[in-house]
């Protein structure tokens, strides 16, 4: 190992295997055939080879080992601020807690390969058990916060955990199905938990605080994360140790994340974005997390300024709906960079960001399945490749392939550049598998690659644009319309906040292409936005909506992605307010 002004660096070349009668393939070591680094200045510590089991070489560290090596690293630096309590913790007061949670879990009946649970706002807590579980190999398991009880009790039903983190704001939820799963615990945040319940912190203070004995691979399951879902009933995504050190590494280097960054936590820390994205390669830098219980633009604005945050994730529904505030009367100096994903942003949106919040922006384009990201849109590039999702990230590759109806796509069908069929997807990153769903694996997983459902193109340079879901796109008159090119002229709209473009059923023409739309300014019209799309040069006439439904929100997951498959039902369910434009 060669040592260069405190940068070290380690290089492994992959292996070659040669079959005979059969040509040479490359064994990657788990995703990585490239020269891993380690670099020792950012605290970052990639693939390395220190020990051996069964003879394969480990090349990566758990995310239990991450989190000590930062510790090692930076004691004494900021770690974690809960905006809502006040607490704050350096790296060596936080880890003596995730140890008293491990310790408590262990006490509490928790084994390696056992599942925690929890139904979390952002808290410390959640965070704090995230890191726990990681130490003593038990699965963590977020839980969308949003869900109601038969929700929360069909996943609780298919992951079976050990123990249930939740707090008061989510109580009654639970109070309404805890007594169907009596071989849960159910652990309150909350100094006062109800009947049914322990106090989670009652139990970490009895614990030890030394770190616990158990032994780790990066091959283990870290988590199940279940999909929020845009057409149905949740899956459980199933990711290794290996993945997430894979994933943390990755945005760590295209956002640059320093250990003088200081990260603000707005986007729900149970969703991968925010969590893997975000958090863990905060951690693995020794940077500070800002922890924000639920996102409030105004709120969000005073921590940037009082915090001085430099990072921010969101999707672009937050960003706009942070637009709205009077960003002027802030002091938002110290902000650097802006991260987007989730769902697409349109190029005015953009625009505005760079305009008004004097930031770079990063657009990240995946899904829980890969980890979650899959593409980044670099700050240079924004204006130069609008409405791009960027292009593969490292050790990633991704097709466009042509789309079948009678089952998976073949990955080796790819299509040329600018030809629209299904995006898929491998790399070091991707998940294991759903959890308990076989047949639904080897679907999503055919041929060794990720099927996503959506539909996109890439162009000669290789950026990737994504047009829809398979399931969204509209075939009206023969003609395929993208929803999403439909929604990027209406966002052009000075009186638009939000707008969702679908099919409905048509006699006539098979669907007709209709909007959903939330108003900015309450004095739109139906006619109003018929002219403004008759008049864009970037809208064939049989793409222009017929219907225009106004209304106060558009229904989206917990990523912010717009959940058609509701708004469907509700063309069904024939909702009133519907203006016709023929």
């Amino acid at each position: 190992m060669r040592k260069t002004k405190g940068v070290s660096f380690s290089f492994f070349l992959c292996r070659k295997k040669r079959n005979a009668g059969q040509k040479s393939e490359y064994i990657n070591n788990g995703g990585i055939c490239t020269k891993l680094f380690e670099l020792s200045v950012y605290g970052i510590r990639p693939p390395s080879v220190e020990t051996r089991k069964r003879g394969r070489r480990r090349l990566y560290v758990t995310i239990g080992e991450m989190f000590s090596q930062t510790v090692r690293k930076f004691p004494d630096r900021e770690a974690v601020v809960e905006v809502a309590t006040g607490r704050r913790y350096t790296y060596a007061e936080w880890e003596r807690e995730v140890n008293r949670w491990a310790n408590a879990f262990q006490e509490a009946g928790v084994r390696k390969g056992d599942r925690v649970s929890t139904v979390l706002y952002n808290t410390l807590e959640l965070a704090t058990a995230l890191f726990a579980c990681a130490k003593i190999g038990a699965v963590f398991n977020p839980i969308n916060f949003r869900l109601k009880a038969e929700e929360i009790a069909y996943i609780l039903t298919d992951a079976e955990p050990k123990i249930v983190l939740f707090e008061r704001a989510v109580e009654r939820e639970l109070a309404a199905i805890h007594d169907r799963f009596p071989h849960i615990a159910f652990w309150s945040i909350d100094r006062d938990p109800p009947p049914f319940a322990k106090s989670a912190h009652e139990q970490a203070e009895r614990a030890r605080e030394e770190a616990p004995s158990v032994r780790v691979e990066e091959g283990d399951l870290y988590a199940i994360m279940y999909t929020s879902g845009t057409t149905g009933r949740p899956k459980g995504v199933m990711h290794r140790h290996r993945d997430m050190i894979e994933q943390s590494v990755l945005c760590h280097g295209v956002m640059r994340i320093r250990e003088t960054d200081r990260g603000l936590a707005a986007a729900p820390l149970f969703h991968c974005a925010e969590l893997h994205c975000c958090l863990l390669p905060r951690v693995h830098a020794g940077a500070a997390s800002v922890i924000l219980h639920h996102f409030d633009a105004r709120l969000v604005l005073e921590t940037i300024e009082r915090e001085r945050i430099t990072v921010l994730f969101g999707a672009p529904t937050m960003w706009n709906m942070i637009l709205q505030e009077n960003v002027s009367d802030y002091d938002l100096s110290s902000l650097r960079l802006g991260l987007y994903g989730a769902a697409p942003m349109a190029p005015a949106l953009v625009r505005q960001c760079q305009e008004r919040l004097g930031i770079g922006l990063v657009q990240a384009y995946g899904m829980t399945e890969m980890g979650p990201a899959v593409t980044f849109l670099l700050e240079d590039e924004q204006l130069k490749k609008p409405g791009s999702a960027g292009r593969a990230c490292l050790n990633h590759e991704i097709r466009v392939v042509r789309a079948r109806e009678d089952g998976p796509s073949d990955p080796d069908e790819v299509l040329p550049p600018y030809e629209v069929g299904e995006i898929v997807m491998r790399g070091p990153c991707m998940m294991a598998g759903y959890y308990k769903r076989e047949e639904a694996t080897e679907k999503a997983l055919y041929k060794g690659w990720y099927h996503s459902g959506d539909l996109g193109y890439l162009d000669e340079d290789g950026y990737l644009y994504v047009a829809d879901r398979v399931d969204d796109m509209v075939i009206s008159g023969g003609e395929n319309v993208y929803p999403r090119e439909v929604e990027d002229v209406l966002y052009e709209h000075p009186k638009v906040l939000d707008a969702a473009v679908l099919g409905e059923p048509d006699e006539l023409w098979g669907e007709k292409v209709v909007a959903f739309v939330v108003k900015k300014d309450i004095s739109l019209t139906a006619d109003e936005l018929e002219q403004f799309c008759k008049t864009s040069d970037r809208l064939a006439p049989y793409k222009r909506p017929r219907a225009y439904y106004f209304v106060d929100a558009l229904p989206r997951n917990a990523s912010g992605k717009i959940q058609k498959f509701l708004l469907r039902e509700q063309l069904k369910k024939q909702a009133t307010g519907g203006t016709e434009k023929k």
